[in-house]
Formats: C-alpha cells, structure tokens, sequence
C-alpha cells in the first residue's frame, strides 16, 4: 500500500513549483542526490515551494535489470530518507522517483518528501511492454492512485506511461486531484515531441485540469532524453515551453481562483525539430556515453567519406575537437581526394590528425594466409583484410591511450550488412547508427550552416563540399563504389524504411514503384544481416524503430515474403467461436 499523506489544514492559493529538467545516470546514486540536491538550491533561490523531477531520477532511467538487485533497491530507498531528512529545514519539497519495494512487490514510484520525511508515495500503474520500454517483467503494477495533498493543493502525480490511456487521469480527477503533475522518462525519436503533446492535451481534455509534463534530459545507452517539459492549462493553452536538449532548472507559478488552478504564462522555448533534432540527439548521445563511462575522449578512422566526416563532427560538437583523435588509414586502393579530403575535413574541425598506412600490416597477414589460400582468386576476404586492419589499428589506439573508438556505419549499410565485422564495426559506440545514408548526407549539409546550441565544435563549413558531393566509396577494390553492390541509396532507404520501420508486406513496396526481384534482395540480406547487428555496436536511437530495442529478430530465421497479394484467412478452417476466455474449448 502507498504511503498515504494527511490532508493539510493551510490552503494555498499560490502554488511556485521548479521543474528540474535534468539528467541522471543510472546506478549513480550518491551523484543522483547531489544532482538533487543542487536542483533543490536552485529553486529555493527562485521560491519554490515544490522542487519536480523526472521519473526514477534517483535510480537513473532506465535502470533494466540493476532495479532488481535488493542492495540497487535498499540504496535507492537510503537515498529517498536522506533527501527527506533535508527537508526539515523549511525549504521546498521534494518530488522524487525511485524503486520502491512493498509487501514483497517491486514498484516505479514517486515519493513526496516534505517536512524532514517521506510524506507520500505512489506507485506507476501502467507499465509500458514495447518498443524499447519493458518494464513489465521488473516491476509490479500499481493500483489506481488518489491525489497527494501539499500545502492544501491535491496533486495528482501520473507517471509517464499513467497518461497515454484515460484511467489513471480519470481517477485522479474523480478523486479530487486539482493539478496533474507528470514526471517522464520518455526518449526521443523522430516526431515525439508532437506525440506528447496530443497526449497530454486529450488528458487536459478528459479531466479539465492544467498537467505538467517534466522529461528528462541526456543519454543513457542507445537512449537520449531529449526534455521539452511543458506545462497545459485546463483551457488547453501552453503556459510553458522549456527546451529541449538542455538541462536546467525553473519555476512556474499556479494560482487558484473560483475557476481553478491556472499556470501563469512562462517560458516558452522553441524546439528543433527534423534533422536539427536529430543531429542534436546523436551529439548528445555520444557525449553522455562518453562521459559517463568515463572516456577521455573518442578516436576514429577519417577516411575521407561522408559517414566518417559526420561522426567527426558530430564528436568534436559532443567533446570539443582536443578531445577528438581521427587517423587515416590509406592502402593502395584509397583515392587522392580521399586523402586531401579527410586532412581538409580535420583541419576544418580542429582535430587531432594522424595518418597510418596500413599496407604493412594487410600485406603481412596476406603473406600468413598465402600457404592456405594457393590457387584461389582474390575476392572479399582480401577487401575485409583491410577493414580489420583499420579496425585492429584503431582499437590499439585505444587500449594504449584510453579514448573509445567510435564506429561510423549508417543504418542502411548495417540493414543490409555492407559492413565488415570485426572491422569498420569495431568501436564502442555509434552515434549514426538509426540514420539511412540519404539524411547523412542532409545532416552534413545542415551541419555545415547551423549548429545545435552548446555544441563544441568551430562555427562554418566543417565538412568539405567534396565529401558531400563524390559517390560513396569503401575503397577496397579499384573503382569501387556503393552502387556496384546495392541500389541507390534514395531507393535502397526507401525500401529499408518500409520493411524495417513499417514492416510491409514485399507486395506493397512493389506497389510503390519498386522492382519485385530487388526488394526480395534487400529482404534477404536485411535478414542475413542479423548475426551482425547483434555483434555491433550501441548507438543513438532516432527513429521510431531502431535495431536492438526496438526491433528484435532471429538470426535463424528463414522466412521470406514470396512477395504475393496479401491473404485472406480461410473461414471455413477456423473455430466456431472465438479463441479466449470461457469460449476456448468446447465441450
């Protein structure tokens, strides 16, 4: 049972309430209560009354697993006491979300922390179970919540999931409560932001009461919390607009007349939107994962093509360009342009530059394969020869100096395995991982005349125009180019898109334009592509449906679409009645 508060005698008609938009990290718990903590400052210095934050701010979002560690849930819980104590001395209270256990059961939970104690605790009810959220097999759902009564003001707190369906909302509105305050996890992709806000409207809408939606801010794995926390009045206006992909800490000011609460006109931030939005994501998420794992910074191969360029500067924005190490790796097969283009690409970002021929060490393994490989012709194996050269060179720079590499494949070519494993797959992280190779090159362009806010990089052209303009190359053969191997990229990311974000039948792509042969083609090597996907680096999710999280395949798996009409099932075959419940079985 959640802990319950008494309805307190004083009634207010001024409600200041801080909106803590931060970041946490996961498992940091002593570094979670400092963060808290200095929120907590922030506001008093504004007049706070109630400091917000997001949910499970004190465990870190998402915690996966580690939440159902008893020792994980027990420092989790010392850490709400510890915040509670700070309290007593007459400054605002606390809203905070952590773990927390009840008569045997595990809840996502948010805790009141008023007047030197735990005052109130409830717990999420609907525990989202898809895409990348499975919260379900850790944690046990709550039941329907009824308002929490601070200074005289009944707070209705759902958490995050608790607002994409009427019930909670509902109840706590038939319960009294005269303010919703939802704390969020909620992580970025492309057009979320519009998604929260319909949902949050079709609340306001339900109930009649103003909502304040708080997200949190920063990366966590493949994840980025994008904020962009806003508050509705009950007429369905915004009264707030905070940023998104900054952190900070502000007030917004409720007052009570004979119509109800309303959220005095604040802040009302613009948000990027599109692939301002998403190159803002993939800097922030490369930027957390390195510096919460503790990184010195990045290395990487510059060979002079666009998808490298762009991890470049996407790196030197996250890290600022000291922090940032590129090498070029040159064989025989790599092209002059290749090479100026890379040294020109480095200059412009002000990075670190190296080149290290490889031809020593490809030839070397080449003359220890000779004896097994007599009398067979050169093909791939040779080309990945080079690639696992670079990769080998790359992660040695690594292990003697301590910054992480970073892995640069698009997601069109890890779709379809146009990657070398163990080679240019190799790396800690990929920040370009969940963009098709046509918004790589729109995000290079963009790059090139804006940059998001904060970002650490030089202002201007970065990315030469060469790199953007020349067709795309692995160089591991004379005259190579992608399109000897796959379609061009605006119909490859089209069929992609569809079969990956959409899942279409192959008759439906077919329909739009495309060749039957050619779309069974991608489908087959979207599959055989699995075992790598599997083996390859995180990197920042921007689309709807990214690989690992999201989209979770067999690697053995050997359907294919035969790429004919769609099929009606055949009535006659199937049960009299309706499967489920009383009615499975017949007697």
């Amino acid at each position: 049972m959640a802990i319950m508060n008494p309805v307190s005698a004083s009634r207010s008609d001024r409600l200041v309430l801080a909106l803590a938009q931060t970041g946490s990290t996961v498992g940091d718990i002593a570094g979670n209560v400092a963060a808290v903590r200095a929120a907590r400052a922030a506001g008093a210095l504004q007049g706070a009354d109630l400091v917000m934050f997001p949910e499970l701010n004190l465990a870190g979002y998402t915690p996966e697993d580690l939440v159902l560690k008893p020792a994980f849930q027990e420092a989790c819980r010392a850490a709400a006491e510890e915040l509670a104590r700070d309290t007593a001395d007459g400054g605002p209270a606390l809203l905070v979300g952590l773990p927390w256990v009840e008569s045997g059961l595990l809840y996502n939970a948010y805790a009141l922390l008023a007047g030197g104690r735990i005052e109130a605790v409830r717990f999420k009810v609907d525990l989202p179970n898809y895409g990348v959220f499975d919260e379900k097999r850790v944690f046990a759902r709550g039941p329907l919540p009824g308002p929490i009564v601070f200074k005289g003001v009944r707070l209705g707190v759902p958490i995050c999931e608790d607002i994409w369906s009427d019930e909670v909302c509902e109840c706590l509105a038939e319960t009294g409560a005269e303010i919703l305050l939802v704390p969020n996890g909620s992580p970025y992709w492309r057009g979320k932001n519009d998604e929260r806000v319909q949902v949050a409207l079709a609340r306001v809408i339900d109930t009649g009461l103003p909502l304040v939606y708080l997200n949190q801010i920063g990366g966590q794995d493949e994840l980025v919390f994008d904020g962009g926390s806003f508050v509705l009045n009950g007429n369905r206006n915004i009264a707030v607009q905070l940023p998104a992909f900054r952190s900070l800490v502000t007030t917004c000011v409720f007052e009570r007349s004979a119509a109800g609460w309303t959220c005095l006109t604040g802040e009302r931030a613009s948000l990027p939107e599109g692939d301002e939005a998403d190159y803002a994501a993939c800097v922030m998420g490369l930027r957390d994962y390195v510096e919460k794992n503790g990184f010195p910074g990045v290395v990487m191969g510059l060979s002079g093509g666009i998808d490298s360029a762009l991890c470049a500067a996407m790196a030197a924005d996250a890290l600022g360009p000291e922090r940032v190490h590129c090498i070029m790796l040159p064989f025989r097969f790599t092209s002059q342009d290749s090479i100026t283009d890379a040294r020109l690409c480095a200059d412009a970002l002000g990075v670190r530059y190296d080149v290290l021929p490889i031809a020593p060490a490809v030839e070397g393994l080449e003359a220890v394969l000779a004896p097994l490989f007599a009398g067979r012709a050169r093909d791939i194996t040779e080309e990945n020869l080079q690639s696992r050269a670079r990769g080998t060179l790359l992660m040695s720079v690594s292990n003697k100096f301590g910054p992480m590499v970073v892995t640069t494949g698009n997601k069109s070519e890890m779709s379809v395995g146009y990657a070398t494993i163990y080679g240019d797959m190799n790396g800690g992280f990929n920040p370009i991982k969940d963009l098709y190779k046509m918004q790589v090159f729109r995000l290079c362009s963009l790059r090139n005349r804006w940059k998001p806010e904060g970002a650490l990089g030089p202002d201007g052209v970065v990315i030469p125009d060469n790199i953007i303009t020349k067709p795309p190359s692995a160089e591991l053969r004379d005259n190579q180019k992608d399109e000897d191997s796959l379609p061009p990229y605006p119909v490859l990311d089209d069929i992609l898109e569809c079969l990956v974000e959409r899942e279409m039948r192959v008759s439906d792509i077919v329909a739009r334009g495309h060749a039957l042969d050619l779309v069974k083609k991608i489908e087959r090597l979207l599959y055989l592509a699995e075992y790598k996907r599997r083996q390859s680096a995180p990197g920042v999710k921007v689309t709807a449906k990214n690989f690992g999280r999201d989209r979770r395949y067999p690697i053995v798996n050997r359907f294919r679409d035969s790429g004919g009409p769609a099929r009606v099932p055949d009535a006659s075959l199937s049960p009299k009645k309706p499967l489920g419940g009383a009615e499975r079985f017949e007697e």
